[in-house]
């Protein structure tokens, strides 16, 4: 069979596997079924229990009806917030601090930190040549997948990588977040070698530096930085590093976890399920949003700005989606907890860069957005911008590349990862394993002869 007719009845089949597997909306309804394991309110279903973190957006009143709330994030039970803005008066960087809290559940002494620190140094390497032999090798059009694949591949450098013990799994849980930087900036400057046609140069880590350092120390051919740059890179680290047991990635985690298998292919599934547009590349989206917003309103006034959102809306915009990248959330109604926080230091950064024009357009997107969706769509609770809608901003203001906006988040969320992993092994969970019912009708089996 040529490849012109290959491809012709590949297109054939596809067709027929589309309908074959197509189910009218009403089974859904008549079977009460939720898709995406959320009602119809958007509320998840209850799936588990988890200490690690909680993610709140609302109350109920003296009558016990529910209302919306100004967004929580709680890690260990201590207010993100909270967490936040000790980290910024005392200038020290977090994300270290906040891995230690949210795998042993309590805040660290300072010796405590210093032996934590010790210990994710002493990790921060990886198999002699195996930059040479696996990252370099067969670059892909994606860094997730390269990722992925070097992930799997330490598993063979690896010889106790079966032990679930909790002590084996901590071991390699550290390991993987400390390789974890190294592993991510390497594969994009070898794709950015063989793919872009850039200078290949690879930096050795200084083992001094904080994790929000690392990145851009081995990112960045002169090595250089601000103090400012790294604090907010580790700002979003912080930010980033766990979002309660229900985001996919994590209930992934939890999902392959329950069957018994190593860590490595634990935290490749994880990966595979970040790589989803819907789910780790919402603030690259946004970035090229806001791109073609200033490439076609020219004069920026509020009654220009909302009649290209509602063109957004509308699908006659950008990618044609009908979605306003960056705003909204399936959990947070009033707010993203997440985003003031990073709101609020990515002022001083647009300064430091002189980008307060760009920022100034950000927030108005952020202010006008809610109230143009609220008129168009019926919604069931408020609506705000989300994370995403300033880490894209952040990442971008710091120079660095789309290709690694994805790959960050698998940085810092590899943390919550690792915490997930442990609870769901501590607690001797069965194989998870929801039902599906099936509705096809029985039919009997036709001998190949009769078929016609």
């Amino acid at each position: 069979m040529n490849e012109e007719l290959k491809a012709k009845k590949i297109e054939e089949l596809s067709k027929m596997a589309y309908e074959s597997t197509l189910i009218a909306p009403h089974f859904y309804e008549a079977n009460d079924v939720k898709r995406g394991l959320r009602d119809i309110n958007g509320n998840g279903v209850l799936a588990g229990l988890t200490e690690i973190s909680d993610v709140i957006s609302f109350t109920y009143d003296k009558d016990g009806n529910k209302q919306p709330c100004e967004g929580i994030l709680r890690y260990r039970g201590i207010d993100i917030k909270q967490f936040v803005s000790h980290c910024i008066a005392e200038k020290r960087f977090g994300f270290e601090e906040a891995t230690y809290l949210l795998l042993f559940g309590k805040l660290p002494k300072h010796t405590e930190l210093d032996e934590f620190n010790e210990i994710l140094k002493s990790y921060r390497t990886l198999p002699s040549s195996f930059v040479r032999d696996i990252i370099m090798k067969a670059t892909s059009q994606d860094l997730m997948n390269m990722l992925s694949r070097s992930i799997l591949t330490l598993y063979s450098y690896d010889k106790n990588a079966d032990d679930i013990s909790i002590s084996n799994v901590l071991k390699q849980s550290l390991s993987l977040i400390a390789q974890m930087p190294l592993i991510a900036v390497y594969c994009y400057q070898a794709y950015s070698h063989y793919h872009g046609s850039d200078s290949l140069i690879i930096h050795n880590p200084d083992p001094e530096q904080s994790t929000a350092e690392t990145i851009l120390y081995l990112l960045r051919h002169d090595k250089n930085f601000s103090d400012l740059e790294a604090r907010l890179l580790d700002l979003c680290l912080i930010l980033h590093a766990e979002h309660g047991g229900g985001n996919n990635s994590t209930f992934t985690t939890h999902v392959v976890t329950s069957t018994g298998t190593d860590t490595y292919s634990t935290i490749a599934a994880s990966l595979g399920s970040l790589k989803g547009p819907r789910h780790g590349g919402a603030n690259i989206k946004v970035v090229k949003m806001m791109e073609d917003l200033q490439k076609n309103v020219k004069i920026r006034t509020d009654e220009n700005i909302k009649e290209y959102l509602l063109k957004l809306l509308n699908k006659d915009a950008f990618d044609k989606s009908g979605l306003i990248y960056g705003v909204g959330h399936a959990v947070y109604s009033l707010s993203d907890p997440r985003t003031e926080v990073l709101k609020n230091s990515l002022k001083k950064l647009a300064a430091e860069k002189h980008l307060e024009e760009e920022f100034e357009l950000y927030s108005k997107v952020e202010r006008l957005a809610p109230e143009i969706i609220a008129e168009k769509r019926n919604i069931y609770k408020g609506v705000s911008a989300n994370v995403d809608f300033y880490s894209g901003l952040v990442y971008k203001m710091l120079g660095l590349p789309l290709e690694l906006y994805t790959p960050l988040f698998a940085i810092s969320r590899i943390v919550g990862w690792s915490a997930h992993r442990i609870e769901e092994l501590s607690n001797n969970g069965k194989i998870i394993r929801p039902g599906y019912k099936a509705i096809a009708e029985p039919q009997k089996y036709v001998p190949i002869k009769e078929r016609g």
